[in-house]
């Protein structure tokens, strides 16, 4: 079994480093692909209100024979279920969809700036966590401005940013951000949803005797990213995972910055 390591959060405990997402997993499988990454090893599964397949995902939990101390679970608010009394049912219907009393990390989905109910939903994550039926908040696609203006307008500074991350967008001054503030980077879509054919990538795989996701993956480990891959095919699954053996040197480093291109897969945070 790999040992996958941790990153502490500012509010205590820590994430595994390397966890399982998700995202556009038909609710019918999740139970399934849930249950094969658990036996592969991985501790950390990152679901979403917006992706309906909490159930699938809490029932998984349910049936492993890994217990629930051992696995860090996060989900999200979504988008129109911001606000005060909206955030707080959400909150309340995932918690019955996974069929758990806690989750150990509970986000922000998005800022949604033209609604405008991002800080006002943050206070209720706090009282969520304060409460201890989470035991840590943060936010996904913010911003350094979102994550200004919550830190200036509220008690508590988030665990984690969860934000879309990979060679083609390393997304480096706001890393540097997350770091100066002791925000953990969790990123989404760290493989570029399978865009790996770059001559680079390419060739570091055969230098390390390597797939392109395992470089990649690695790239991401060494960063100190969070990365939360997503595939229910088992040998992929198994695969992502099997990252700890090796290393990336310098010079692979630096070939990996030549990657960058700014160009987002997902929509613009600003924006969407």
């Amino acid at each position: 079994m790999p040992h996958v390591p941790t990153l502490s959060l500012n509010q205590g405990g820590a994430i595994p480093q390397l966890g399982y997402g998700v995202f556009k997993v038909d609710p019918a499988e999740a139970e399934k692909a849930v249950g094969l990454a658990l036996e592969a090893g991985y501790r950390s599964i990152d679901t979403a209100a917006y992706y309906r397949n909490e159930e699938g995902v809490g029932a998984a939990i349910a049936r492993s024979a890994v217990p629930r101390e051992q696995i860090f679970v996060t989900t999200k608010l979504w988008n129109d279920d911001q606000g005060t009394d909206s955030a707080l049912r959400a909150f309340e219907s995932s918690l019955a969809k996974l069929g758990l009393e806690t989750v150990d990390l509970y986000l922000i989905h998005w800022p949604k700036p033209a609604q405008d109910k991002y800080v006002e939903s943050w206070r209720v994550l706090e009282k969520i966590a304060q409460e201890g039926r989470a035991r840590a908040i943060g936010v996904s696609n913010f911003s350094i401005a979102h994550l200004t203006r919550l830190m200036d307008e509220t008690a508590i500074v988030p665990a984690v940013n969860q934000i879309e991350l990979h060679p083609g967008l390393p997304q480096d001054a706001l890393l540097a951000f997350h770091q100066k503030h002791g925000i953990v980077t969790e990123a989404w879509s760290p493989l570029a949803r399978g865009e790996l054919d770059q001559p680079e990538i390419l060739r570091l795989a055969d230098k390390h005797g390597r797939t392109p996701a395992q470089i990649v993956l690695r790239w991401h480990m060494q960063r100190g990213v969070v990365a939360i891959p997503k595939s229910v095919t088992p040998s992929r699954i198994a695969e992502n995972i099997d990252i700890f053996g090796f290393a990336l040197d310098e010079d692979d480093m630096s070939a990996m910055r030549s990657l960058d291109t700014g160009r987002r897969i997902g929509p613009d945070p600003e924006k969407f």
